[in-house]
């Protein structure tokens, strides 16, 4: 696995070594340590940007090499534009920063001078945002490869952040470092191939929260048989692999009720007897994202010691076709007593969800629950990969939700429900069917859903255009993004934390 950078604060002072980073505002407006380099070389930093076109236009960068007599080996320019950039902005800035650090896979010391173009340093929230931006976009997935690539690396390169307060930012940093470590988690188990990660080996790997604080309880096959879990044991009969289900506890508040989080996973979707095209099946290792998610945004809690009691739940199995797969034609009897007529044996993520969502709801009674899940292709259509679907019976939630979205840069977008779109569900021989047809996939997929919460408040996220082979951005390079993680851990510190 490619290694996280070495993240320090320190004094704002001239760097003397390695590498030095400066941000540079609209126009090429230099700070102070950018004058000074200036300067000192004779006008050769100013000369070297309009040669570029370099403008400081935000995310784009210009390397080069550093005078001699300077006392450091290259200077990268980071362009933040004009105005004050948001914080989901900061955080694409520190991975383009780190982006341009990492090119030169020689460099292995930097100092980030923190400082506005006129003169003010970064705050340590920017500078939280920007540190974190960096870990992001020091992650990649090469523990498969037994043969190095030269295309960058961040191994065994210390980053120093020159700012005005180090000992406020060396205190701030473990909680993003923390949420830095989740997203990464629910990386690399999106990453795993299917052959690595099946559903006990997913339990295995969620059960090692227990280091952190996390209370871990896992439901076996029997033990689900006998709370009724037809719905998700069905979607799991085709597999040679039993199914599990895992609880995760983190007991961080008082005795408020727990918000609970539930996802699915689906460690590898065949589509079943409804088998799908062969093109492109082998993305179908990431159907587990909603579950992935769950448990990097447990870890991310637990490691900043969230005041706050969250419940995670994730049903694990994988969809394959075999002698003994559920058919297209079968009733299945859930959870909750609701029976479910199985049209296509590729819409299996909601007979997970179902079941665990009821089992969620009725036992831990949650202030609200959110589910995740890649769950149609329909979302993708919609909305494309950049922002999650989002379905909810609360518009609290869903103020809460779009704000957090919008800060972290997991953004979601509401789409409706409705008796109209309900009825496309409805069955002549069970309560429902497990598909509405084509039109508004997603949401059929998500009023199915919704006949499993009842009154409590609920959010839905289709996070399959965002969860797995999404576009890369500044801080994403890989086919798993850990979306959701820092969105929900958002959600929960500015409206849930005691």
């Amino acid at each position: 696995m490619t290694a996280s950078p070495t993240i320090s604060f320190v004094e704002a002072s001239r760097p003397v070594d390695g590498v030095v980073i400066v941000l540079v505002g609209e126009n090429a407006a230099l700070g102070a340590i950018g004058r000074e380099i200036d300067e000192a070389s004779d006008g050769l930093l100013k000369r070297a940007m309009e040669l570029a076109s370099f403008k400081g236009k935000r995310l784009k960068t210009l390397e080069l090499l550093a005078p001699a007599g300077l006392g450091y080996e290259r200077i990268v320019l980071v362009g933040i534009g004009g105005g004050e950039p948001s914080e989901s902005e900061w955080t694409d800035i520190g991975g383009a920063a780190f982006g341009a650090l990492a090119a030169r896979k020689s460099a292995r010391k930097a100092t980030l001078v923190a400082e506005r173009p006129d003169g003010a340093r970064v705050d340590t929230g920017a500078a939280m945002q920007m540190a974190l931006g960096m870990r992001l976009r020091a992650y990649g997935f090469d523990r498969y490869k037994t043969k190095s690539e030269d295309n960058g690396s961040s191994e065994g390169i210390d980053i120093a952040f020159a700012v005005a307060d180090p000992s406020e930012a060396t205190e701030a940093w473990p909680n993003f470092s923390g949420i830095a470590d989740g997203v990464i988690l629910a990386r690399d188990l999106v990453n795993e191939p299917a052959n690595v990660l099946g559903p006990v080996e997913f339990a295995e790997r969620a059960s090692e929260l227990s280091r952190l604080g996390v209370e871990i309880e896992v439901l076996e096959e029997a033990d689900m048989k006998a709370l009724g879990m037809n719905a998700l044991l069905g979607v799991a009969q085709g597999s040679e692999r039993p199914p599990r289900l895992v609880v995760m506890r983190w007991q961080g508040g008082n005795d408020a009720p727990p918000v609970a989080v539930v996802g699915k996973g689906v460690v590898f979707d065949t589509g079943g007897i409804s088998i799908k095209p062969a093109a492109n099946m082998e993305d179908m290792k990431g159907d587990m994202g909603g579950a992935a998610t769950v448990v990097g945004l447990m870890h991310a809690l637990a490691a900043r010691k969230a005041h706050a009691n969250v419940v995670g739940v994730i049903g694990l199995v994988e969809n394959m076709p075999d002698g003994k797969a559920q058919r297209p034609g079968d009733i299945v009897t859930s959870m909750s007593g609701q029976t479910i007529e199985i049209i296509n044996t590729d819409a299996e993520g909601r007979l997970v969800l179902a079941d665990a969502l009821h089992y969620t709801i009725d036992r831990f009674k949650p202030q609200f629950v959110v589910d995740l899940a890649t769950l149609t292709g329909a979302v993708i259509i919609a909305l494309g990969h950049h922002n999650a679907g989002l379905f909810t019976n609360d518009d609290k939630l869903a103020t809460e939700f779009s704000a957090a979205g919008q800060a972290t840069g997991d953004t979601v977008w509401r789409l409706p429900l409705g008796r109209e779109y309900d009825k496309l569900i409805d069955s002549k021989v069970a309560d429902m069917k497990n598909t509405g047809g084509r039109s508004a996939g997603s949401i059929t997929a998500a009023q199915f859903l919704k006949r499993y919460v009842g009154e409590t408040s609920w959010v839905h996220l289709d996070i399959a255009g965002t969860g797995m082979n999404a576009p890369t951005t500044e801080i994403s390079r890989t086919f798993a993004s850990g979306f959701g993680v820092r969105l929900i851990d958002r959600v929960i510190a500015d409206n849930y934390e005691e």
